[in-house]
């Protein structure tokens, strides 16, 4: 039997207002679809998209200010970011709005650090805080990322849009890969080195 004290921290952790801001952007995910990809309508997606990025850094800002942080908002919230980049960037690129490499050079990095983190999870290590320049350049892309689309949508500052979208995607590329190789990388082999050297003393 389950212990009552247990079950109310669970749903205490699970319902809470970042939560419900991060699940809300969950179920918006396949809206974008249907605007991008049924409806063709580039602009309403790009906007959609952008909006959803931006309820990141609120739910974030809700978690801290009334300290509403928990266990499984730590995983729900990094966990449905990535799946809107995913979906976002992969129906983009179905569109045609985004050129193929930007695509790659996003979306790999994304795959190395989900397969990281789930080989690391395994091993018992627990995700490695964010650094700065992973934060910056995941800020970047977040507005690159819409603005590349709303570059080729009917919007009549589309060519302005053409413009910012390489100027935010550059060097948010180029920050997250930075974090990656030189602090996320160095830092994991550090992690597996002292756990492997507490394993052979015990």
């Amino acid at each position: 039997m389950k212990n009552p004290t247990e079950v109310t921290l669970s749903r205490k952790d699970l319902l809470t207002w970042p939560n419900l801001i991060t699940f809300i952007r969950l179920l918006c995910i396949p809206l974008f679809v249907w605007l991008l990809l049924s409806r063709n309508n580039r602009g309403s997606a790009a906007w959609l998209l952008g909006a959803l990025g931006a309820t990141d850094w609120v739910d974030g800002f809700v978690a801290r200010r009334y300290d509403q942080t928990s266990e499984f908002g730590r995983l729900f919230d990094p966990t449905v970011d990535r799946l809107l980049f995913l979906v976002g960037v992969t129906a983009i690129v179905i569109d045609g709005s985004m050129p193929l490499i930007v695509a790659v050079l996003i979306l790999g990095r994304e795959g190395i650090v989900a397969v990281a983190a789930l080989v690391l999870g395994a091993m018992g290590i627990p995700p490695f805080d964010v650094t700065f320049a992973g934060k910056t350049g995941a800020l970047l892309l977040m507005f690159a990322v819409p603005i590349f689309l709303g570059g080729q949508s009917e919007l009549s500052y589309a060519p302005i849009l053409r413009v910012l979208a390489w100027i935010f995607v550059a060097p948010g590329i180029a920050f997250s890969w930075f974090s990656l190789v030189f602090q996320y990388v160095p830092a994991t082999r550090r992690e597996i080195v002292a756990q492997s050297q507490v394993t052979s003393e015990s």
